[in-house]
């Protein structure tokens, strides 16, 4: 099976690492774990942050003319012909300006995954990329929603049968761990992985600091975080940590690392930590939970989808620095010890329900249904 694969918001080939490249990255890994051929049909990026009519325009007039190249490419057989259109998040400031006009011209599915829908933007300045999402949105043959909040406004304009939930998954393979050593309880070692950048990384950044220094305030000292990441928001993360009194000896800011690098921290760490501010559902969680760590975040999103507080890890109200703060005393103090039973189930989790290879087999029984119900697929041929 052929796919037309599409991130209008930041292609997979994109030189700035962020959550949502990687998502892609392993939605492209799972289809082709799935059995299909993956061509990456388009890299333009829709994004309009600030709601400016004149670049959304321009954009939707580029959408166009690259899906009339797209078709005619298509017809002279100088790219090979996709049996399946699959556009990767799309919400109103990133809409997909072109993968509708080519599904429909070739009369193939239209597939999207992750995707939000808010109609209070349907009379402001992002009306014109509004109606855009929710036309492809009703046009959709499916939507994978990674997130189950997000798929309460996608109820108003997406068919109840169309609407599939795709549990977050990474290669969990690559993030398990061996044996652990046992915890020091005299330094517990805090872990977080996430990019450094204005909005809501920098708000979790700023709670995940007073939260500590609250802690350091009340004399819990038995802690060291190390901090994966890096980013244009560095040297304000600096300044946070900085201003309470947090310092190299119980912070460290290792900046970006390899997968590799990257596990072998987690490897030798005890509990992650995060905020959570906004998040969708966070692949940094799902990677350390992965590994075998428990997980300490804000219940935002579709975090709750990855970490069963209580279980796997615990969630707190989102954005409340007191009961972060105060969680986290209790995993330092009370809740030691089971850590590593809590991690252990994290790890069983993760194996369980978020693998590529469930993915896979999700997207391929989804896909091919939906091709069986057009008569795409006589005899089972093209079948991934």
């Amino acid at each position: 099976m052929q796919v037309a694969f599409y991130a209008p918001l930041k292609p997979i080939d994109h030189p700035v690492p962020s959550g949502d490249r990687l998502i892609a990255r392993m939605l492209c890994e799972a289809l082709r774990t799935a059995g299909m051929n993956v061509d990456i049909a388009a890299r333009l990026r829709s994004r309009v942050a600030d709601g400016n009519v004149l670049k959304q325009t321009r954009l939707s007039e580029l959408g166009t003319k690259l899906a009339a190249r797209l078709l005619r490419q298509y017809q002279s057989g100088f790219r090979p012909k996709p049996d399946v259109w699959f556009t990767y998040h799309l919400y109103y400031k990133a809409p997909d300006w072109i993968g509708p006009i080519v599904a429909d011209a070739l009369d193939i599915p239209y597939v999207v995954a992750e995707a939000s829908f808010a109609p209070k933007r349907a009379n402001g300045p992002w009306g014109q990329s509004h109606l855009a999402v929710e036309t492809a949105l009703k046009q959709a043959d499916a939507v994978f929603s990674l997130n189950r909040v997000d798929m309460e406004c996608l109820k108003q304009v997406c068919h109840p049968d169309r609407l599939h939930f795709l549990p977050p998954f990474t290669c969990v393979a690559a993030w398990t761990v061996g044996q652990r050593n046992a915890i020091n309880p005299e330094c517990v070692r805090l872990v977080t992985t996430a990019m450094m950048r204005e909005g809501d990384k920098l708000k979790s950044y700023t709670l995940l600091a007073e939260a500590l220094g609250r802690l350091q305030r009340k004399g819990v000292h038995n802690w060291h975080l190390t901090v994966i990441g890096d980013g244009p928001a560095r040297q304000n993360v600096e300044d946070l940590f900085e201003e309470h009194g947090l310092g190299e000896h119980t912070v460290s800011l290792v900046g970006l690392k390899t997968p590799e690098q990257t596990n072998d921290i987690l490897a030798n760490s005890d509990l992650f930590v995060w905020p959570a501010i906004n998040e969708a559902f966070g692949m940094a969680l799902l990677e350390a939970q992965s590994a075998g760590l428990p997980v300490l975040a804000g219940d935002a999103g579709g975090v709750s989808g990855i970490v069963s507080s209580g279980v796997t890890g615990w969630l707190v109200p989102v954005g409340y620095v007191d009961a972060f703060s105060n969680r986290l005393g209790e995993c330092l103090k009370a809740d030691i010890a089971v850590l590593r039973d809590m991690g252990a189930a994290g790890a069983s989790k993760a194996t369980q329900h978020h693998t590529v290879e469930a993915a896979a087999n999700l997207l391929s029984v989804t896909i091919n249904n939906i091709l069986l119900d057009r008569g795409a697929l006589p005899n089972g041929q093209g079948q991934a």
